[in-house]
């Protein structure tokens, strides 16, 4: 095989600037991916610690990329239970408080274990999954992911290890899985192996962080419905963090490839290979040093360093697993005529060179521009691909996804307090800071209405105080951390303890600056009009003066009573949040607030409320959150008595898409409506 294609190659340094270009436009530049990585840490670094779940974002949502079509992976695990390789490694865990595990791989192909429960665990899900083998309890995968997959989210279906389905056209693919803290053996050599890449501080973070274990068996191997798979992905993730941004960019290249072309080709080779292929092709071709500099000159270069070696490994039918090389990852998917079907079809792209990617209709254009016109030029220079409104649209949509932090009680809002302030003193890049400024924003603003419902009007002074002056304060010191829309938290307060004319007077002024013309919500915005306005101060001033987010009610914690059957419904169905329009919320607080005061007002904001939810079309009420508008817009016309129209809105809300899990509640209020007649 030559070693580049001959017929551009005169002009390929050119073509790869160009799809450069293109890459940094489809999967972001180096800065946008730092912030989805960076925001993303700070979020589980706060979780993890505390609660009884551990969650952790893996796959290529985690790793950075913000690809059309891609699903969402996310792993949990019990932080009570831990897998050991030796019974030796008991001596490090407090076995009163966890329970342990034993990897056991003699029985097993590579890449895959028996994990034997050593003593009995209170966890009815982990009990009910155990099998008695060779006189020992083990825990069946099999029977695992059957009982977590009807638990784990409504109407998921089981695929491979993972419950599976789809929200809102965002198809999802959740694991619960055991953690480890130690490195296998089994993946020894891989840390043999790492001389030049990646750095030996990231190999060693790499082995102390260990890997998980995932609930499917091998095929093909003696005990396939007990065996579990060894998962890193952490590692992996790690991994995909070390390369630089050309590297990661051929990476996302393959990605593409695959989609568009590989997965084309025919029904028999189309499930064949997989993005986990794709990434292991690039681990391997990075870590021997095949091509000596990745730069964005070189990017077809790499791209074409790649796809040999997965040309290669499909013609020998061997895909050797990054970190256990004798796992192959080939063994029970590429073979037999479906091998040799597929290796026919990827040699004929090969034999085509690298006019192959013109089928990758994602970036034909960045191709075909510069052969039809060699002189053109193309800027590589990342902070003029993207712009500064860009990467601010970037950051803050990042942070308000990754606000999602919940505390049950009080005593876990003191914990995520602590945890906080140990992370405020600790080396924070810009990004983190402003993700740190959301999240102390939103524990604080959880912690007032925590505190609120603790302390009911008992007439005691102290108490009274906390129930009223500790939360107030809080919830002012919030909306200097956070964004525009933070300042209805504290109206919502005042509503609540019936100090409407106060309240009114934080939604006036949260109603100006919710009119600005620079203001950015959902990503939109004036573009020059932003950077007139804010476009030389900090981030953080930036947040506070221009920027909304849709309000968002744990519904653990009751905020108004108004909105409670909506809370108490969607907790019934397993969903912990109701997102609300920042718009549609402020006309609901003040005509909540009006009605005792002025009921003029009163009718003529529910008037504002239902030409905004009647006539939007997504910009001030999203798509996915109309359910609760509509529900909001009922609940305020029934208040006033309007029950025709109040009816009509519930069913327009039963007909949206049900993203906040609000249709047992919304069926209640039918009914008691209908009862009227």
């Amino acid at each position: 095989m030559e070693t580049f294609p001959l017929r551009i190659a005169g002009g390929m340094q050119h073509v790869s600037e160009s799809v450069f270009l293109g890459m940094c436009e489809i999967v972001g530049t180096s800065q946008q991916v730092a912030i989805r990585r960076e925001t993303m840490d700070i979020n589980e670094v706060l979780v993890r610690p505390h609660y009884r779940v551990i969650e952790m974002m893996s796959g290529s949502r985690k790793e950075g990329f913000r690809l059309k079509g891609s699903d969402v992976d996310t792993m949990f695990w019990l932080n009570s239970h831990r897998v050991i390789m030796a019974k030796s490694q008991s001596e490090y865990y407090n076995t009163a408080n966890i329970t342990l595990i034993l990897s056991d791989s003699s029985k097993s192909p590579p890449g895959f274990t028996l994990l034997q429960l050593l003593k009995p665990t209170k966890y009815k899900c982990v009990q009910s999954a155990c099998v008695r083998m060779y006189d020992r309890v083990y825990v069946s995968s099999y029977i695992w992911r059957r009982l977590i997959c009807s638990a784990a989210v409504p109407n998921s279906s089981v695929h491979g290890p993972c419950a599976s389905g789809d929200i809102a056209g965002q198809e999802y693919d959740t694991a619960m899985c055991f953690v480890c803290d130690f490195w296998p053996p089994s993946a020894s050599s891989w840390v043999d192996r790492c001389h030049s890449w990646p750095d030996p501080d990231i190999v060693d973070d790499i082995v102390r962080n260990g890997c998980h274990f995932v609930a499917i068996g091998h095929p093909l191997g003696p005990h396939e419905n007990e065996e579990w798979r060894f998962s890193f992905s952490r590692a992996e993730y790690k991994c995909v963090f070390a390369m630089n941004h050309c590297q990661f960019l051929t990476y996302g290249l393959l990605k593409l490839f695959l989609k568009e072309v590989l997965n084309q080709q025919s029904e028999e080779t189309n499930k064949l290979l997989c993005s986990y292929h794709i990434k292991t092709t690039v681990f391997w071709a990075i870590q021997q040093n095949t091509l000596f500099h990745w730069c964005p000159q070189n990017i077809l270069a790499g791209f074409w360093v790649c796809f040999k070696l997965l040309l290669k490994w499909v013609y020998e039918g061997v895909c050797p697993n990054f970190f256990i090389p004798q796992n192959n990852l080939f063994l029970t998917k590429v073979h037999g005529s479906a091998q040799s079907r597929l290796f026919l079809q990827l040699h004929e792209l090969y034999k085509k060179g690298l006019a192959c990617l013109l089928q990758i209709s994602s970036i034909r254009s960045y191709i075909t521009d510069v052969l039809y016109n060699p002189r053109l030029s193309i800027c590589i220079d990342e902070s003029i691909i993207k712009s500064e409104v860009d990467i601010d649209a970037e950051l803050f949509s990042e942070v308000c996804q990754n606000d999602n932090t919940f505390v049950q009680d009080f005593h876990s809002c003191v914990k995520s307090f602590n945890k906080l302030k140990q992370l405020i003193g600790s080396h924070l890049t810009n990004n983190q800071v402003i993700m740190l400024q959301i999240l102390t924003a939103s524990f604080l603003q959880k912690t007032s209405f925590i505190l609120h419902n603790m302390y009911p009007n008992t007439g005691v002074n102290k108490q009274m105080y906390i129930a009223d002056k500790m939360p107030c304060h809080m919830l002012k010191l919030a909306a200097k951390f956070g964004c525009v829309s933070g300042m209805l938290y504290l109206a919502m307060y005042y509503y609540k303890i019936f100090r409407y004319r106060e309240a009114l007077s934080v939604i006036e002024m949260t109603k100006v600056k919710l009119a600005q013309p620079y203001l950015m919500y959902n990503e939109c915005v004036d573009r020059e009009r932003y950077t007139e306005a804010v476009g030389e101060k900090s981030r953080s001033t930036k947040m506070r003066q221009a920027v909304a987010q849709d309000i968002k009610l744990e519904n653990g914690i009751y905020y108004i009573n108004e909105l409670i059957p909506e809370q108490q419904s969607a907790i019934t169905n397993r969903w912990s949040i109701l997102s609300i329009p920042v718009f549609v919320m402020l006309h609901f607080l003040e005509f909540l607030c009006y009605r005792h005061i002025d009921t003029t007002l009163s009718q003529a904001t529910l008037d504002e409320l239902q030409v905004l939810v009647h006539h939007d079309r997504g910009l001030y009420v999203p798509n996915l959150l109309r359910d609760i508008s509509w529900e909001i817009l009922g609940i305020c016309q029934q208040i006033t008595g309007n029950l025709q129209a109040a009816l009509y809105s519930y069913q327009q809300s039963l007909t949206q898409y049900p993203c906040n899990k609000i249709q047992t509640a919304t069926q209640c209020r039918i009914q008691d409506v209908a009862s009227y007649y």
